[in-house]
């Protein structure tokens, strides 16, 4: 056994000094040359460009572990922080940044209202209203954006003084305006401030806004105050910004996705979709359309984003129905502005959406779509109370619906679902905004001037043709004075027919 171990002992030797071996583990002069050459080169070209952007990076990153450490260390120790006074009293902002922000532009909160400043005593939770703290000056400074703490949000004050952003280098202040406000009972509003620079070139790519008193109350720390983060673009974006929420008249790039001017905006004008209101139209009433011009650029995912933001548009109130001239006066479609459906008449009564079944949802779509080739026989209110109100309103509505067709006051005709924008639609004549019966009603009373004449010569209608005129005391000499009486009288007798129909 021992000679066949020396044996294959011997052999390895051999095997793993051959020629072969050697060849393959031992690598040309030539290639080593080579290599050398071309790491020599690269590290030539990439030194320079390399080396400072690590060194600052390398610099900013163990200045920050620096200042956390020496900021723990602080709180451990418990100076300042877990002090009494200091955990006390704080600033907090009230509201947030009405977002995005641009350079030049006023800094808001929601929905355009000044940002709001309180000083609260944090062991309580209420506003600080009295004392002469509650008065105090504040000073409103801008953090970076990557200010942030792990300990129930709280920090030293060298903490936030670091932190505070100061202008580049020839650069104006990085705020632009009154930068300072004082408390009244403990609260105060911020004035008209800027930013005059983008946020682009901190280390973060983002701003916060802090708040700290300016005034010394016998050694009390009062907690500064800071907002989220955010971003500050170039004013030159403000042109091409979104609307959040958007409105009905903005243009339809304004929406998310879509860019002025880009692929998405062409492809939608040639349609003659131009704004948001159009839009939603022809989602409304032809959803696969709508998708099929926008194309396959648009991926699932935008589409979706899409659409989530022009659904937070706000629509106007007014409701429109419209009734068909086969559908025996008892029924009808109503919707609002942009073609969504809102419910049924059926049967003189109204029927909600959430009510309907699928089929008659879908019956509810294809009247929408012929209520936009018949525009002239739509008629419109100024709400869902209105439309509502009074039950004679219905019965009226579909039988002017059925007489002769009427024209919009601006003489204006809708031409099928060519023009989703439905231009005048909010000038339409057919208003029915008051309980009573407009004159519009009598129009379609005036067909038939044999029927008319029968009904002067009833002695029941003659009581109120009679009753009226002496309650006015009309002179029937002239024509127009006759034509008025006439008028009258057939608007009290329609609007008896009309409820004794309904009762």
């Amino acid at each position: 056994m021992s000679q066949k171990r020396q044996q294959e002992d011997g052999k390895a030797p051999s095997e793993t000094n051959s020629p072969e071996d050697k060849r393959r583990r031992v690598p040309a002069l030539r290639n080593v040359v080579q290599e050398v050459m071309k790491m020599q080169s690269v590290q030539h070209l990439l030194e320079p460009v390399l080396e400072p952007l690590i060194r600052r990076v390398v610099k900013e990153e163990i200045d920050l572990a620096l200042r956390k450490h020496l900021n723990n260390m602080k709180r451990a120790s418990g100076k300042e922080v877990n002090s009494p006074e200091s955990r006390s009293l704080q600033l907090q902002f009230e509201n947030n940044l009405s977002l995005p922000v641009f350079t030049g532009a006023r800094i808001e909160g929601d929905e355009s209202s000044p940002l709001k400043i309180a000083l609260f005593d944090a062991h309580s939770g209420q506003i600080v209203n009295s004392g002469r703290i509650s008065s105090a000056k504040v000073e409103v400074v801008v953090l970076e954006g990557d200010f942030e703490t792990e300990e129930n949000d709280t920090w030293a004050l060298e903490e936030f003084k670091n932190n505070i952003v100061k202008e580049r280098e020839g650069k104006k202040s990085l705020l632009m305006g009154d930068a300072f406000l004082t408390l009244k009972e403990g609260i105060g509003l911020v004035g008209e401030i800027s930013f005059t620079d983008n946020s682009s070139w901190t280390r973060s790519r983002k701003f916060r806004l802090g708040a700290r008193v300016v005034d010394n109350f016998d050694g009390i720390r009062v907690r500064e105050a800071k907002t989220e983060s955010f971003i500050v673009r170039d004013h030159r974006g403000e042109l091409y910004k979104k609307h959040h929420p958007p409105d009905l008249f903005d243009e339809v790039w304004r929406l998310e996705k879509i860019g002025k001017d880009g692929a998405f905006h062409k492809r939608l004008s040639r349609e003659n979709i131009h704004t948001v209101k159009d839009f939603l139209t022809l989602l409304s009433v032809d959803p696969p359309r709508l998708r099929h011009i926008l194309g396959t650029g648009m991926s699932p995912k935008m589409w979706e984003v899409t659409l989530e933001h022009a659904r937070t548009c706000n629509i106007d109130k007014r409701m429109y129905l419209y009734s068909p001239s086969g559908c025996q006066r008892k029924s009808g479609v109503v919707f609002n502005v942009v073609g969504q459906v809102m419910g049924l008449l059926s049967e003189c009564q109204y029927v909600p959406i959430d009510k309907l079944s699928e089929s008659e949802k879908a019956d509810s779509q294809n009247l929408v779509i012929y209520a936009f080739e018949h525009w002239e026989e739509v008629v419109s209110f100024d709400d869902e109370a209105s439309l509502m109100g009074s039950s004679s309103v219905f019965t009226n509505v579909l039988h002017s619906s059925s007489s002769p067709k009427m024209e919009n006051a601006s003489g204006s005709n809708m031409n099928g679902l060519d023009d989703y924008a439905l231009h005048g639609i909010e000038n339409m004549a057919l208003t029915y905004d008051q309980p009573g019966f407009p004159a519009h009603v009598t129009n379609s009373l005036m067909g038939d001037m044999e029927s008319m004449t029968q009904a002067f010569c009833d002695e029941d209608h003659l009581r109120f043709f009679n009753s009226d005129l002496h309650s006015q005391n009309m002179n029937l000499d002239s024509p127009a004075d006759l034509q008025s009486a006439v008028d009258d009288f057939l608007l009290a007798r329609s609007t008896e027919k009309a409820q004794r129909r309904w009762t």
